[in-house]
Formats: structure tokens, C-alpha cells, sequence
């Protein structure tokens, strides 16, 4: 099987390298200028892992969609739509996207298969997401990610070809849910970051409890089904995302808490502005996020923000 990559970065170079492993001849495409693809095409390596030989390195995007049935785009949420822009003449014909990536579009309030859609709308399209980290991955410990997608001989055929013992992938049932799902948990990441910041570690259990609540009532409104919030994407993501000390929305939102500086992409802060679009759309309230919004928009004291989100008006846990 023909597999070709786009984006260089953490995320992207270790698809590259985990669909060489299992079999597949595979090109990594970056684009010109490019810090990542500069060291990858002197090195072959990033600071996470090496390339091994069967992985063409190329900068033609042209070349890179030709040459493969399935394209895996990993790249920031918020640059899919230029994306999509400036590679809408090529020809997409009898090929199957896939999106390694999490977020929700800013300002338009549209998940990204929904982006893909405006731009190839007769291009199958799935996502794969899930827990797991590349510094993990590439240690040999396994983890359980999810595809999805609307076709699902598609997403099946994605799971027969992908998954492996390091990597068991699960066939979802619920596009909507999981992309909300995958999205929102980097919102809830970097809550969690936040209360590290201020010592407040102890209340990452109920962060967690009323985090995934407040995620599966906006996935409801949306059409999907609520319990997806508490599957792999969403849920099952919260270790990599709330805890782990390589979760770059976690490792944000305490160095915001600090006042430290933090140069690692944290999707989460995008996707806070986008969510509370989305449940205002759908009369939904979500107070985690939007108390995330408010220290990161409206510089709001997280002290305060935090506090009043845990001791709100008595009521039962699962009332709305």
C-alpha cells in the first residue's frame, strides 16, 4: 500500500515512520522553508525519531498525492483550510484522506472533515485519533486509538491496514462525537495544566468527571451520540492529555499559570474559541471552557476562574 504523508512534524513523522514499519512504502512530504523538513532531509532524523531508508523525503505536493491511495494529513487545525485551498486542482480521484489531527475550525465552528468537505466533497475522508504519545510510540508502548469516518467500509478498511499490537485501532461509530471528542479534550488539557500550575493537582479527578460531562451534552446538541465523549477520543485521551508531561496543551496551560514562556503549539487555546461558537449555536452551556477562555482571552485571575467553577450552585451531578 502506497502511503503518503503530509507534514513533517512530531505527529506526522511518526505516521511516516509507523506505516514503513508495518509494510507500507511511504513519502513524507514538508514544505519548502520548513524548519522540521530542513532537518529531516540533512538528518533524517527529528528530536523524537529517525527515519529509517524506505521513507522518501519530498517537498512537491503534487508528487506526494500522485504517488499514494491513502494521503494522512497531519498538520495544525487552523492551516487545513489554506491547505485544502492551495491543493484543490489536484487530483484526488480514488483516494481516501485521512486526519491525524484534533481541533475545530476558529471562527467557522466546523470540524475538519466538514473543512475537507467544502474543499473534495466526493473524497472519502476519516479520522484517526486518540491517546498516545510519539515519545511513548516510539519506546514500544502501546496504546488504543480510533478511526472513524461516514463510510464504514472505509473506516474498516483503514483499521485492517493500520492497526497493529502497538497500536490497536478501533472502528467508531460516531464521526461527529469523536471529532468534537478528540478536539475538546486539549481544552480540558490545558484546564488541567492550569490547576498544576496552582497546586490545585487534587481536583483533576473532578475535572475530569465534569470535563468529559460538559463535552458529551455539546456532542448531544450536535447530533452525536454522548457516550462517545467518554470513549477513546475524548476519555480515553485524558492521560496523555491531562497528565502526561509530554501534553503540550497540559505543559501550556501551567506555564500560563506560571508566567513561563511556552513555544510548543498547544491546539487547545483555538479550539476553546471555537467550542463555546459551537454551544452557543446550540444552547449549551460549558463552563469549563469558557472559564479557560476567560483567563486566556479576557486575562481573567485562574485562581478565581477555577475556584468558582468547582463550588457553583449545589445540584445534582448529572443534572444539565
Amino acid at each position: 500500500m502506497n502511503i503518503s504523508v503530509i507534514g513533517c512534524g512530531r505527529w506526522g513523522t511518526f505516521h511516516a515512520v509507523y506505516s514503513a514499519d508495518i509494510g507500507h512504502k511511504v513519502i513524507l512530504w514538508g514544505r519548502e522553508g520548513s524548519e522540521n523538513m530542513r532537518q529531516l532531509m540533512q538528518e533524517r532524523k527529528n528530536e523524537y525519531i529517525a527515519l529509517p531508508d524506505s521513507v522518501e523525503l519530498t517537498q512537491d505536493i503534487a508528487y506526494a498525492v500522485d504517488s499514494s491511495e491513502y494521503i494522512i494529513i497531519s498538520i495544525s487545525s487552523q492551516k487545513l483550510r489554506d491547505f485544502l485551498q492551495s491543493v484543490r486542482e489536484l487530483d484526488f480521484s480514488k483516494k481516501v484522506l485521512i486526519l491525524c489531527m484534533k481541533g475545530i475550525e476558529q471562527g467557522s465552528g466546523k470540524r475538519l472533515t466538514q473543512v475537507v468537505e467544502e474543499f473534495l466533497p466526493r473524497v472519502p475522508v476519516a479520522i484517526w485519533v486518540g491517546p498516545g504519545h510519539v515519545q511513548n510510540y516510539v519506546q514500544k508502548i502501546p496504546n488504543c486509538m480510533v478511526v472513524d469516518s461516514k463510510d464504514k467500509e472505509i473506516t474498516a478498511r483503514i483499521v485492517r491496514d493500520f492497526n497493529t499490537h502497538l497500536m490497536r485501532l478501533y472502528i467508531g461509530e460516531d464521526i461527529i462525537g469523536a471529532e468534537i471528542g478528540a478536539a475538546a479534550k486539549n481544552v480540558i488539557g490545558i484546564a488541567a495544566g492550569m490547576l498544576d500550575g496552582m497546586g490545585y493537582t487534587s481536583l483533576k479527578g473532578a475535572l475530569m468527571a465534569r470535563g468529559a460531562r460538559e463535552v458529551s451534552r455539546l456532542i448531544k446538541a450536535m447530533g452525536g451520540n454522548e457516550l462517545t465523549a467518554y470513549g477513546l477520543s475524548h476519555l480515553g485521551d485524558y492521560e496523555a492529555t491531562l497528565f502526561s508531561p509530554y501534553s503540550n496543551n497540559r505543559r501550556f496551560g501551567e506555564a500560563y499559570v506560571k508566567k513561563e514562556a511556552f513555544d510548543k503549539l498547544a491546539e487547545g487555546m483555538y479550539t476553546t474559541d471555537a467550542m463555546l461558537l459551537l454551544a452557543e449555536r446550540n444552547n449549551v452551556d460549558i463552563p469549563i471552557t469558557k472559564g479557560v477562555k476567560d483567563i486566556l482571552y479576557y486575562h481573567k485571575d485562574p485562581k478565581d476562574v477555577m475556584k468558582e467553577l468547582f463550588i457553583r450552585a449545589v445540584k445534582t451531578e448529572f443534572d444539565n
